[in-house]
């Protein structure tokens, strides 16, 4: 395989964040040392790799020097570009318009840099992240670190392939229908979809009629995951979840798990289901009740998840105009903004029915959990695409339907909000990573960050540098 990252005997080393604040506190590094080490890792893979939306490296240097309070003071990042930062355009991964910088840090950005991080850059996204894999028709593809000729995954592609190769030790991601959790699966990370409302959020997915997006980290440790966690719950606090917490260590408790290796309207290809059943035995050897189960998902969900997603697309192209001004070109939409669009406008009678749909889906949801406390799918049904399959010129019925087959395992919490984490546990027969994904129910990150813990230490992630 060709593999790109950038591991080097610099400041970073192999340190995950956790690990580069306990060398700051020591005054083994600065906080200089550190985003100069990024900034050199981050042009020497963004070359083959496509990560980068915009750098901001003289500002970064700057904040580096006399870096803001919080935990993660002077720990260099990315942030996903459909987040404001201050003095930056938001660009949407999309050339339907021309950005102005932003006036003032989005309410993540202003909550993720109080945590002390100093943003190096914008990561690159699908058009409006609509589509599983990052692929720009003038700007080409995010290429996964593990493989070259692969994606790097869905739309925070550019944030994970910037961790997964050592560039930055954790970044934002964000996720509608698991973009923090399919990058994390391919690129052999972790990322975690949070409870809706447990992480702020900027006005655009706030608005949404069903909040189905999340924001988030990826990162290559499970203690990285749970510091930001817990560093931005002692920012911004929802009264009306259950506390996450200092989580820092495995889960002693027995747990009843439910395994599923059919998802929404797809089945896993017989590798991905073997790798699934692997990881259900391990879990079974460390203690817990393992139950396979029938899809957890009802038949009809597939179809309307899709319609309400084709109806953000039909707001988009038909708002554009009054939200972007003269610089709004649609002919510069891609395949699948504007296939989403018509799908939904073809369908515009039946979208009523949707959104009740994914409004109500908690209810089964909450059923399950009432049952079980875990459950385990693979991530995505089949391995990582190779770049192409899901090139956004292609006819959108193509890229659609392949879509679906990949990502068949990820919707489901976006419209019931609640957590699931996805972990590299699993390795293909090509060598590819293939994350494992652990729901669980609302509000209960500090539940799958503990069993995360246990899997971690019984069967270590694999490491791009080895």
């Amino acid at each position: 395989m060709t593999r790109r990252h950038a591991y080097a005997e610099d400041a970073l080393l192999d340190h995950d964040a956790v690990g580069l604040v306990e060398l700051l506190h020591r005054g083994e590094v600065s906080s200089s040392e550190l985003v100069e080490a990024s900034i050199a890792r981050t042009l020497e893979v963004d070359e083959h790799l496509g990560t980068l939306a915009v750098e901001m490296f003289d500002l970064a240097r700057h904040r580096a020097r006399d870096p803001r309070g919080g935990y993660f003071s002077g720990i260099p990042t990315v942030v996903k570009d459909n987040a404001d930062l201050a003095g930056l355009p938001t660009q949407h991964g999309t050339d339907a318009f021309v950005s102005p910088p932003a006036q003032r840090d989005g309410d993540f950005a202003r909550m993720f840099l109080a945590t002390g991080v100093v943003p190096i850059g914008k990561s690159r996204l699908s058009e409006f992240g609509f589509s599983g894999a990052v692929d720009h028709p003038r700007l080409g593809p995010v290429r996964s670190p593990w493989h070259h000729d692969h994606y790097a995954g869905a739309s925070s592609a550019g944030s994970a392939a910037l961790v997964a190769s050592g560039a930055v030790p954790l970044a934002h991601a964000n996720d509608g229908g698991g973009s923090i959790r399919i990058p994390a699966a391919v690129n052999g990370l972790v990322g975690l979809k949070p409870t809706r409302d447990r992480v702020p959020q900027d006005a655009l997915h706030r608005n949404m009629p069903v909040r189905i997006v999340a924001d988030g980290v990826l990162t290559r440790t499970v203690r990285d995951t749970a510091a930001f966690l817990r560093e931005s719950e002692r920012i911004y606090r929802n009264p009306a979840l259950p506390p996450v917490g200092d989580v820092t260590r495995p889960l002693d408790r027995r747990l009843r798990i439910a395994v599923a290796t059919e998802g929404v309207g797809r089945a896993a290809s017989p590798e991905v289901r073997e790798l699934t059943l692997k990881t259900a035995s391990l879990l079974e050897s460390m203690g817990h009740d393992v139950e396979h189960i029938d899809p957890p998902v009802p038949d009809w969900f597939a179809d309307q998840f899709l319609l309400y997603w084709s109806m953000l697309s039909l707001f988009l192209v038909r708002t554009g105009r009054r939200t972007h001004g003269d610089s709004w070109n649609p002919a510069n939409l891609d395949n699948l903004t504007l296939g989403l669009a018509r799908h939904c406008q073809r369908n515009l009678h039946k979208l009523p029915v949707a959104m009740a749909a994914m409004a109500g889906s908690e209810r089964f949801s909450r059923r399950h959990y009432a049952r079980y406390d875990v459950t385990l799918t693979p991530t995505l049904a089949t391995e990582t695409p190779q770049v192409g399959h899901l090139d956004p010129t292609r006819d959108y019925e193509e890229v659609i339907d392949r879509l679906m087959d990949w990502v068949a395992f990820t919707p489901l919490q976006n419209a019931t909000g609640e957590p699931a984490v996805s972990l590299p546990l699993a390795t293909t027969a090509a060598g590819l990573p293939h994350g494992m994904q652990l729901a669980a129910g609302r509000g209960q990150e500090a539940l799958l960050l503990g069993l995360a813990y246990a899997l971690e230490e019984a069967r270590p992630w694999p490491r791009i540098q080895d």
